[in-house]
């Protein structure tokens, strides 16, 4: 049985390697909604396939080279949930018939052309990862752990010629190695961050699960006024009231303004779901429209948007 992967140490560095389409032409462009992450015992698999887990694809572990076309077929069928796939597979499978090149070369001939991300590490990290868990290598057979490592280098020399993504984790760290992942996918891909505003009252309790949590209550309050207490912050008449007030339109771009500075930090972090809460007294009016402006500049700006209005529906 394989180890259970230890966290991959500081950054991870990416080496295209996309070897010759399997009948000598160009190769075919790797499509990112298929991924078959494969690479040495220990170099950090689990952690890429967690990666694109949280990212997204759907993950098969520990598929042998016979069921991987099998499971492709089912997962991109028309009526599969299945939108984004990515297998893994190791020298686990050696006792299966076929092999991953086997495999490759029978994608392409189907059309599909799947990023190969292959993980690896230097001899001096793997031994050192496998003694701290105290597990054998899976092809040592009794030999020492270095015998073992040799020999699943060799048999998978072929499938890393044929990699599009080379990532060596020696000496980095699993946070390094999921921004890397995600730098490359998120490229090839277009994917956008995701952003979800909430409105809320502050007198039914703050949201706990927000990165930023701003207040509104400096605003006069619509609720006041008895012709716009009826009415709510996604109607155009409180709207309207609510943003003419003097500040209200510099706020807003103060936020637009600060969370953008903020963007490309959270997105090097790998964090890429963002939560901003703004609060009101009773989170029926103020809040509420300056949320729904807020998701207007937002999604102007690319940003996959997601509106929430907590309290609206509230009584006050």
């Amino acid at each position: 049985m394989e180890k259970p992967e230890t966290p991959v140490p500081e950054t991870a560095d990416r080496t295209p390697a996309r070897g010759p389409a399997a009948d000598g032409g160009s190769p075919t462009p790797p499509e990112t909604s298929l991924v078959l992450i494969t690479g040495m015992s220990g170099a950090g698999r689990k952690a890429a396939a967690t990666a694109l887990e949280e990212m997204g694809w759907y993950v098969a572990d520990n598929l042998p080279p016979e069921l991987i076309m099998r499971m492709v077929e089912l997962s991109f069928e028309t009526d599969s949930p299945v939108e984004r796939l990515a297998i893994v597979t190791d020298v686990r499978s050696r006792d299966f018939a076929g092999s991953l090149e086997d495999v490759l070369t029978s994608l392409h001939d189907t059309g599909r052309s799947p990023v190969v991300l292959f993980m690896e590490a230097d001899d001096a990290t793997l031994i050192r990862r496998f003694d701290t868990v105290r597990r054998t290598h899976p092809l040592q057979d009794g030999e020492t752990l270095q015998t073992g490592i040799d020999r699943e280098r060799a048999m998978l020399a072929g499938i890393r010629a044929r990699a599009d993504v080379v990532i060596d984790t020696s000496g980095k760290s699993i946070h390094d190695l999921r921004r890397s992942i995600e730098d490359y996918f998120r490229t090839r891909s277009g994917a956008r961050q995701h952003l979800t505003i909430e409105s809320f009252g502050f007198k039914h309790g703050a949201p706990r699960d927000v990165d930023m949590l701003l207040d509104v209550r400096f605003l006069p309050n619509p609720y006041w006024n008895p012709d716009l207490r009826p009415y709510r912050g996604v109607d155009e008449p409180v709207s309207t009231f609510v943003l003419s007030r003097p500040g209200a339109r510099e706020f807003i771009g103060s936020v637009h303004d600060m969370v953008h500075t903020m963007l490309p930090g959270y997105r090097r972090e790998g964090k890429n779901f963002i939560a901003l809460a703004v609060g009101c007294t009773g989170g029926h009016h103020r809040s509420v429209a300056v949320v729904e402006e807020l998701a207007e500049l937002f999604r102007k700006d690319n940003l996959d948007v997601r509106v929430v209005h907590r309290d609206l529906e509230r009584n006050q």
